[in-house]
């Protein structure tokens, strides 16, 4: 089958832990301390909940955990970075003493905030502008010999939907693939501690997102590793004819197919239903490796 030998194998690496990727998915659990983001804010505010939450994600079975206290959701204006911190410092401060089984991943593209968490124990820095918007990131995850998600986006937050569409997505993605990872390892990050994610709805109409899903493999011939975040965004709900729709079910049907376009990682709120989904779906590529022989 043709999907059975998209996903290569590689080594992540996030400070002293190694992730094996591309034998099965591995699950990056969300928990956003936010007031604004667009599908748990306020959920977590307090911090007893954020750390409750983000126990029972571990449980469930996340490999990571990304913890963000500022929203990206189109037109979110951001917050300074002292704010930033307020929100997530409790939670990785509990975290870290209490043992807590999963590597912690920053959702930040602030320096402070990145050298606090990982000065506490955060092993991941997950950045939406790539280091874009603050360079000092880049060489904190590389002081820290942190991994390190780069995403793609078109503009900003506050102004990414109101961007005339592109014309050629992918070639926009590839073309960024190629610099971003050049600029990583410019502040002296190894190759196996990248990973890139082309960033579905940050600036992308919803067919887009649908290229871009169908058409992973262009962005994997980077040489890196694959991260996909497609839980419960706005384009869903654009093809379920409904905005205001519980868009749980098609996450998981855009989780499988992401899986089988070779993501390594998948981004996402429901952790035990994604579970069950990536079990079954790597199941279907890798009984397909097993038996590429016979045919």
């Amino acid at each position: 089958m043709p999907y059975a030998a998209v996903r290569k194998q590689f080594q992540f690496r996030a400070r002293d832990r190694v992730l094996e990727l591309g034998s099965r998915t591995l699950i990056m659990g969300i928990l956003n301390v936010t007031p604004d983001s667009f599908s748990d804010g306020g959920t977590f505010m307090e911090p007893d909940r954020a750390i409750e939450r983000a126990w029972r994600l571990a449980g469930e079975g996340a490999d990571i955990l990304d913890i963000g206290g500022e929203s990206t959701r189109p037109g979110s204006g951001g917050v300074s970075h002292e704010e930033e911190l307020r929100r997530v410092m409790p939670v990785i401060e509990a975290l870290r003493g209490g043992a807590y089984p999963i590597p912690i991943s920053i959702d930040t593209s602030k320096s402070e905030v990145g050298r606090a968490a990982l000065e506490r124990g955060a092993a991941v820095v997950n950045d939406v502008t790539a280091f874009e918007h603050d360079p000092a990131l880049g060489e904190t995850a590389a002081a820290f010999k942190a991994g390190v998600v780069l995403m793609h986006m078109r503009g900003v937050p506050k102004t990414m939907q109101t961007l005339p569409p592109s014309r050629d997505i992918l070639g926009d993605i590839e073309a960024w693939a190629g610099t971003a990872a050049a600029r990583a390892r410019a502040h002296g990050i190894d190759p196996d501690r990248l990973i890139l994610d082309p960033g579905v709805g940050f600036g992308k109409t919803p067919g887009q997102n649908l290229e871009i899903i169908r058409n992973l493999d262009r962005l994997a011939a980077a040489g890196l590793p694959v991260l996909i975040g497609v839980s419960k965004k706005s384009f869903i709900g654009h093809y379920l004819a409904d905005p205001k729709a519980d868009r749980s079910w098609g996450s998981a049907a855009m989780v499988a197919a992401s899986i089988l376009s070779g993501a390594h990682i998948v981004r996402v709120h429901d952790v035990a239903a994604t579970r069950d989904v990536a079990r079954i779906t790597d199941a279907l590529i890798n009984e397909g490796r097993a038996h590429e022989h016979l045919f």
